[in-house]
């Protein structure tokens, strides 16, 4: 049993060890004074080159947190019309329906760049910041669509029967009855949504043109030229946001299952 024990202790160590190690370097050379990974001193040399002198940098960020908070508040809009539609109303191939709303989380992100790709430059839409704001709309929504489902399925429909019992229309049901309960459902899509598309790179490589550039594609055309230390603090920020994010998310998602 010690033997287990130590077997599983050692191969927890190596686990976190290959997660978090790349990070930890990462955050300990963002405070490098020096361009190389040679330690010379302790410094925020790159924290205040970052924040002073990469107008580009920043411009990317902008459009990033721009389109995230557009397309995350669009897709909790639509996935919640459409988890509502699918749990509410009785109609046939509602299963089928609610599979197929499903499978773009099972696609890989290639696939999904690239039917974007081929479906804006067969209607004639430029590629843009709108074209890069269709398609983190169009790959959040599932996401959604999934948070909020898994909560209505477990609420009781007799409720909403009663409430029709006792005299109350549609409108005064979903308003006073459903979307309280499935709050918390909304708020933990929309911070689900908020994080992948701050995140995503693949989807928005194929869907972006000139001038639509979003942070993970200013991140990847300065790799392209060598690591600058500004890319460290840059992914140090980026980690601690995106930490943040996630935690909430996973937070609202247990007070869910806890409700």
């Amino acid at each position: 049993m010690k033997e287990k024990k130590k077997i599983s202790f050692v191969f927890f160590i190596f686990t976190l060890l290959f997660f978090y190690l790349p990070l930890l370097v990462l955050v300990i050379y963002s405070f490098n004074e020096g361009k190389t990974m040679k330690w010379t001193g302790f410094s925020f040399h790159w924290y205040e080159e970052l924040f002073t002198r990469s107008k580009e940098l920043w411009n990317a960020f902008e459009n990033s947190i721009i389109i995230a908070l557009l397309s995350s508040l669009a897709s909790t809009v639509i996935g919640t019309l459409g988890a509502i539609g699918i749990y509410w109303y009785r109609f046939r191939h509602k299963k089928l329906i609610q599979t197929v709303s499903y499978l773009p989380l099972m696609l890989p992100d290639i696939i999904i760049g690239i039917s974007l790709l081929i479906f804006f430059a067969g209607i004639g839409l430029n590629l843009s910041l709108t074209t890069i704001f269709i398609a983190h709309t169009t790959f959040n929504i599932p996401y959604v669509l999934f948070i909020l489902i898994a909560r209505l399925q477990e609420f009781d429909y007799s409720v909403i029967e009663a409430s029709y019992d006792l005299g109350a229309k549609e409108k005064d049901t979903l308003l006073k009855i459903i979307l309280p309960i499935i709050k918390p459902g909304i708020i933990a899509g929309f911070l689900m949504a908020m994080t992948l598309s701050l995140d995503d790179f693949v989807i928005t490589f194929f869907v972006s043109g000139p001038g639509s550039s979003t942070l993970p594609l200013h991140i990847f055309s300065m790799i392209r030229f060598g690591v600058s230390p500004v890319i460290n603090a840059l992914a140090v920020i980026l980690i601690a946001a995106t930490a943040f994010l996630a935690l909430l998310s996973k937070n609202m998602q247990k007070y869910i299952y806890q409700s």
